[in-house]
C-alpha cells in the first residue's frame, strides 16, 4: 500500500489593488510553508534581489518586506493554489494534483497589472497548462516573461546574473 502525500495550500497573495507587475512562484517550498512566508528558505535569493533592486532591508520583519513590496506596485503569487509533492522541489509536484490559483478573479481585482514575470520555469509552464485558457483577451495580452527561478536549486546562474536578468525585467 503506497502512501498518499497531503494536499498542500499555498498562500495569499501580497497584493493591493494599485499593483502593476505580479511575480509567480509556482508552490512555496516547505521551508515557506513551516514559517508561513514567501521565499523563506534562507538561501533563496528572492529577497536579497528585492534588496538590491529597490534598497530593501531584507532583514526587515516579513510583514514589513511585504508592505515594501506592495508599496512599489509589485504583487507576490504562486501559480498553484494546491498539489502533492515530496520535499520542494517543483519536479516533485504531483502534476495530476495541481490546482490553479485564480487567474480570472485576481486579474480582475488588479486591472493594473501591465507585466506577469515567472519565478522559474515551471511557475510559467503551470501558468500557461491550466490558466491561459481560463482568461479574457485582454487578461491573455498581459505581457509575460519567464525569470531564473531564485530558487537555491537553480544553481546554473550566480546571484549575480540572475540579479542583472532580474533588474532588466522588473526595473528596466
Amino acid at each position: 500500500m503506497s502512501d498518499v502525500l497531503p494536499l498542500e495550500s499555498g498562500f495569499p497573495a501580497i497584493e493591493d489593488k494599485y499593483a502593476r507587475i505580479l511575480i509567480l512562484g509556482s508552490m512555496p517550498s516547505i521551508k515557506s510553508l513551516e514559517q508561513q512566508q514567501y521565499y523563506a528558505h534562507p538561501r533563496n535569493a528572492f529577497w536579497p534581489i528585492m534588496s538590491a533592486l529597490f534598497n530593501l532591508d531584507s532583514h526587515d520583519v516579513y510583514d514589513k518586506r511585504c508592505q515594501f513590496l506592495i508599496d512599489n506596485h509589485l504583487a507576490v503569487w504562486d501559480a498553484i493554489k494546491a498539489c502533492q509533492r515530496q520535499g520542494s522541489l517543483d519536479q516533485s509536484i504531483d502534476a495530476t494534483s495541481m490546482v490553479a490559483n485564480d487567474f480570472e478573479l485576481f486579474f480582475q481585482q488588479h486591472p493594473h497589472i501591465e507585466k506577469i514575470v515567472f519565478n522559474g520555469t515551471k511557475a510559467e509552464q503551470v501558468f500557461n497548462r491550466h490558466v491561459l485558457a481560463t482568461l479574457n483577451d485582454q487578461q491573455i495580452n498581459i505581457m509575460r516573461l519567464r525569470l531564473p527561478s531564485t530558487s537555491p536549486a537553480h544553481a546554473a546562474m550566480t546571484f549575480e546574473q540572475k540579479l542583472a536578468v532580474w533588474q532588466h525585467a522588473i526595473i528596466g
